[in-house]
C-alpha cells in the first residue's frame, strides 16, 4: 500500500464530511467547490500553515509531530481507532527489502484447542482473514459449501474478507451484507495501515479492488474501525436465523493469529439453533468416520474380488 497516498486519501475524506458550521467557522452560503472543509479551513483549526498542511496531505512532509498528528484528529473529529490509523499512515515504517511473504499454519496447540470446543464455532485467522484452521462447528456456520480441510492447503486457503465481497454463498449468510461489509473493510484498513509493507495483504486489496465494485467504492470512502467484539445476524442455509455475539481473541504467541469465537444467550433462539447446528454437524462428522470401508479381496466368502466393496 502506497502510505503518502493513503494518508493523503484519508485526510481528503474526512475534511469532506465535515462542514464549516459544523466545527465553528462562519458558513456564507456561497457555493463550494468540493464538499466539506477547505483545506486552509482545516490548517486553520488545526493551528498549522495552509503550505505545511498541503504538504502532509500531498505525502511531501513524513516528519510531523505528535502534536501536530493530534491537532488534526481534533480538527477532523476524529474516533480513537481514525486518530491510531493517522498516526500509522503518518509514521510508516522504514522501507524493506520485499519478500514473498511465507505460508502461515495454525500452531497444533491452538487447533487441539477449538477442537475441544465442540458446542464453540470457533476459527483461527491470521492477520489478512485467511483461514488458518476451524472446528467442524465453525466450519459448518461461516463455510459449510467449502471443503472442510481446505485451511490445510494455502493454495486454496479460505480468506474471510474475499469471501465476503466475491462468494454468493456467503454473501446471502449475512441478513444486512452491506453493514457486515462496511465493518469487515473498516477491521481491514486499520490492519493495512498498521501493515503497510505486507506484499500479500496489498494483493488482496489489489484483487478485490479489481473484483469486486462493492469492495472498491466502500475503500475509496476510507474507513476505520476495530472490531474485536459485536453481534452478527445471520441467516443459515440449514437452521436459519442466528443472532450471536462474537469475539476476537488475539494470540500472545507472536504469530498475529487470533480466534474467532461465537455464541448466543443461553436458551435463545439462537442458542437453540446453534445446538441444532452442532448435533447436525456433529452426527454428519460421525457418519463420514463410520462409513463402510470397500471390501478386500481377501475379505472373506462369497465376496468378489472384481466387483469390488460398497463405497
Amino acid at each position: 500500500m502506497d502510505t503518502p497516498t493513503a494518508l493523503g486519501e484519508f485526510l481528503r475524506t474526512r475534511r469532506a464530511q465535515l462542514q464549516p458550521e459544523d466545527v465553528g467557522l462562519p458558513y456564507h452560503g456561497t457555493r463550494r467547490r468540493v464538499p466539506g472543509l477547505r483545506r486552509e479551513e482545516l490548517a486553520l483549526l488545526a493551528g498549522v500553515s495552509i503550505t505545511y498542511y498541503t504538504h502532509l496531505e500531498q505525502g511531501q512532509s513524513t516528519n510531523a509531530s505528535d502534536s501536530v498528528l493530534d491537532a488534526l484528529a481534533r480538527a477532523l473529529r476524529l474516533t480513537p481507532d481514525e486518530h491510531a490509523h493517522l498516526l500509522n499512515l503518518a509514521r510508516p515504517p522504514r522501507a524493506k527489502r520485499a519478500q514473498s511473504p511465507r505460508p502461515e499454519y495454525a500452531r497444533d496447540t491452538t487447533r487441539r484447542l477449538i477442537t475441544s470446543m465442540p458446542h464453540v464455532p470457533a476459527v483461527v485467522l491470521d492477520g489478512r482473514n485467511n483461514v488458518l484452521a476451524w472446528n467442524p462447528l465453525g466450519h459448518a456456520l461461516l463455510a459449510g459449501h467449502v471443503d472442510i480441510a481446505s485451511p490445510d492447503d494455502p493454495a486454496v486457503r479460505p480468506n474471510l474478507t474475499r469471501m465476503l465481497f466475491l462468494d454468493p454463498h456467503t454473501r446471502d449468510l449475512y441478513t444486512d451484507w452491506k453493514s457486515e461489509a462496511r465493518v469487515a473493510l473498516a477491521a481491514l484498513r486499520l490492519v493495512a495501515g498498521r501493515n503497510p509493507q505486507d506484499r500479500a495483504l496489498a494483493e488482496l486489496i489489489g484483487s478485490l479492488m479489481l473484483q469486486s465494485p462493492d469492495f472498491a467504492s466502500l475503500w475509496s470512502k476510507h474507513p476505520v474501525r476495530d472490531c474485536t467484539v459485536g453481534t452478527k445476524n445471520l441467516h443459515h442455509p440449514v437452521v436459519g436465523p442466528l443472532t450471536l455475539d462474537f469475539e476476537n481473541l488475539n494470540l500472545t504467541d507472536g504469530t498475529n493469529h487470533r480466534m474467532l469465537l461465537y455464541s448466543a444467550p443461553e436458551s435463545s433462539p439462537s442458542d437453540a439453533g446453534l445446538r441444532m447446528l452442532s448435533s447436525l454437524t456433529a452426527a454428519s462428522t460421525g457418519a463420514r468416520h463410520d462409513s463402510p470401508k470397500p471390501a478386500s479381496a481377501d475379505a472373506g466368502a462369497g465376496v468378489d474380488a472384481d466387483a469390488g466393496g460398497e463405497a
